[in-house]
């Protein structure tokens, strides 16, 4: 395998984590359906769970006990927002070369969640 070869190789590689890294990022913060929730309604939800515990029956107290973990789980992460700005920039860096060479359309991005503003910004056009 010659140098230019692997050379190749791991500029594609580079690009497929930046387009994997930002889609990744993008799935997990896409909004969620319904009442948005804050810390406060979580804490508020967990002193309630506290209350019910006591009193609840067998399969009761399990359920909850898994609904306390779950949602302490998602308040200790709560704040933890993951840096789409510096992602999307990588994204933007390599998109086109990537999209070029894996034979990916405008329409696949925008039907993963990818901004139009994104696309335009990285130079992959409806007709790419």
């Amino acid at each position: 395998m010659s140098d230019e070869h692997k050379a190749a190789l791991a500029i594609g590689r580079a690009q497929g984590r930046a387009v994997r890294a930002y889609l990744e990022a993008l799935e997990a913060h896409k909004p969620k359906r319904g009442r948005k929730r804050t810390p406060e309604s979580i804490a508020a939800r967990l002193e309630k769970i506290g209350a019910e515990i006591e009193s609840a029956d067998a399969l009761k107290r399990l359920q909850l006990t898994q609904e306390q973990i779950d949602l302490t789980q998602e308040l200790e992460t709560f704040d933890e927002g993951v840096d789409l700005t510096g992602l999307e920039a990588d994204f933007v860096e390599v998109a086109k070369g990537y999209a070029e060479r894996k034979g990916i359309s405008y329409a696949a991005f925008r039907q993963l969640g990818v901004s139009a503003a994104t696309l335009k910004k990285a130079g992959v056009s409806r007709g790419s």
